[in-house]
């Protein structure tokens, strides 16, 4: 059986991220349920480009419209070994650490958890303010994993693709499913 993982994608800057996500999952044989708010519509057309929501879209196996709050990935019955939600705009932390399952997005990562499965929210806002650190406070004591998308500049990237793809994998990595591959720190600087 082929792991089952949910990506959410968020109106937040990054969408890149989530796409890339979506792409190496699909590459690691994963059965991809996506789900992608209205903001981050506009997001992936503004920063990927126009063509972005329809490459997301055949790469994932399932994707499930924001507001089906009916769909599979809305029941803890339905099982799933994990989701990302990649970007995570505060919106959407804030609404995930208050329990507001107002849209599936934010349902299925309310039942991630609630069935104790791993929810890995990467973050983007900068700078942040205590509103912002507490909603962050109240997702991790929940169970969650808030990761916010930085860069490994120790690993030297050279393109912005590369960084994206760094982040992607380490994300796929924290959830612990498939062997690691993002780069990892071997003691040294890379030359």
């Amino acid at each position: 059986m082929k792991p089952r993982i949910v990506v959410g994608i968020s109106g937040a800057s990054g969408a890149a991220i989530g796409l890339r996500c979506v792409e190496l999952l699909s590459q690691l044989g994963a059965e991809i349920h996506l789900v992608v708010t209205k903001s981050a519509e506009r997001t992936l057309a503004e920063e990927v480009g126009a063509s972005a929501l329809d490459t997301l879209r055949a790469a994932a196996s399932h994707c499930h419209a924001i507001d089906d709050i009916g769909a599979c990935i809305a029941s803890g019955s339905f099982p799933t070994q994990g989701m990302i939600v990649a970007p995570c705009s505060m919106r959407t932390l804030g609404a995930i650490a208050h329990c507001l399952s107002d849209t599936l997005l934010v349902r299925a990562a309310d039942v991630h958890l609630k069935e104790r499965r791993p929810l890995l929210l990467l973050a983007r806002e900068t700078p942040l303010h205590l509103g912002h650190l507490r909603m962050m406070t109240a997702v991790t004591e929940a169970g969650a994993i808030v990761m916010p998308p930085l860069p490994a500049f120790y690993l030297r990237p050279a393109t912005v693709d590369a960084i994206v793809d760094q982040i992607a994998r380490r994300a796929i990595d924290l959830l612990r499913i498939f062997e690691p591959t993002a780069r990892a720190w071997n003691g040294e600087a890379s030359r």
